[in-house]
Parts: structure tokens; sequence; C-alpha cells
């Protein structure tokens, strides 16, 4: 495997490692980009290419449909934008696997409130970015050298 292509597997790597360390990001239609609200993922590991979220039937996201999701990991060295499709989980092990006391404390009839709406994002394409930059890469921005070269393998354009 060559450097970049191992480049490519650490970030896409981290990328879900910091997804899965904080799962919050703003997730959105695509035909309405007022429709942005920040949302917990809930993640499988065994899953490949998705990912579930809560919410209620009266939300803009239950209208369904293709989303984009952006991330920004907890210390700032990673940025990601994905997209992929919204339609509903029917699959009740899917549901029971992630409900908990955290999830519940938003649905006042927990797993029965008939508001309550369960939901897959199937996984399309996307952009990630390490923002973790080293001391060099860091001191010639401070004194505005050219960075660009510094930072061409920080960045990946992949499918999850």
């Amino acid at each position: 495997m060559s450097n970049t292509q191992n480049n490519q597997t650490e970030l896409k790597q981290k990328f879900w490692r910091n997804l899965s360390t904080s799962p919050f990001l703003f997730l959105q239609r695509n035909d309405d980009p007022h429709s942005a609200v920040p949302m917990t993922a809930q993640l499988d590991k065994e899953a490949d290419g998705a990912i579930w979220f809560f919410t209620t039937k009266d939300s803009d996201l239950a209208k369904l449909g293709d989303v984009t999701a952006t991330f920004m990991a907890k210390g700032h060295d990673l940025f990601a934008r994905f997209e992929g499709r919204l339609q509903v989980e029917t699959d009740q092990g899917k549901f029971e696997q992630f409900w908990n006391n955290f999830v519940k404390a938003w649905y006042d009839g927990g797993k029965e409130d008939p508001n309550l709406l369960f939901l897959r994002m199937d996984l399309g394409d996307a952009e990630i970015w390490n923002g973790d930059l080293s001391l060099a890469t860091t001191a010639k921005m401070m004194l505005g050298k050219n960075v660009r070269e510094d930072v061409q393998d920080k960045q990946l354009e992949t499918t999850l």
C-alpha cells in the first residue's frame, strides 16, 4: 500500500474514531438549507455504510430524502462533510440496540411515544479534512508562508 493510501486509510479511520467519541453533527435535508439541526448519530461498528438517528415525526428530517451531515471533532483536529439518504428504519432490533436513557429523555412517551421516528442514513460520498497540523506547518502559517504542500495529503474524498 502506498504512503498516500495509508494516509487516506488512517484519515478515514480517524474520522470514525472521532465520530464514535463525540457523535454530534449537523444534519440537513439537501432541498432545504434551513433544515440543519444538531443530531446525535447512533453508530454500529458492525454496520457498513449507515448511521441512525432518533427524531420526531413533525421534524424537517421526517420528510426524508437526500441529506448532508457536517462534523467537527472535539479537538478541532478533524472536519467532515458527508452525504446520504434518510429513510425510516423498521428494524426493531436496531431500535432496541440504540435505545437508552439519553434518547428516552427526549420522548415523554418513551419507546411508545406517538411522535417518535427512527431513521437510518445510508451513507454516500464524503470529504474529510485532517486539521491536525504539525508545529512546522503552524509556524509557517504564522509567518505567512505557503503551506499548501504541507497539507495536501490531509484531505480525503471518499465513500463512507
